[in-house]
């Protein structure tokens, strides 16, 4: 997984971390959770704000 997965990187992260609310997750704190993930292969530098926003909707679509 790439950052630029971020349907992918949500599902992953909901099944990971079913208990928790996404909108609570700060950006630090996602950064490194996606970082953690079996199969995520990218490089910090490629992540930005926008690419964590991506990830968080589409968590937070996956929790609904």
């Amino acid at each position: 997984m790439k950052w630029t997965d971020s349907r992918e990187i949500a599902i992953a992260l909901a099944d990971t971390h079913p208990d928790v609310d996404p909108k609570s997750v700060r950006f630090t704190d996602l950064m490194h959770w996606v970082m953690a993930l079996p199969g995520f292969d990218d490089v910090e530098g490629h992540c930005g704000e926008k690419i964590l926003e991506a990830i968080q909707l589409n968590w937070m679509d996956e929790a609904d």
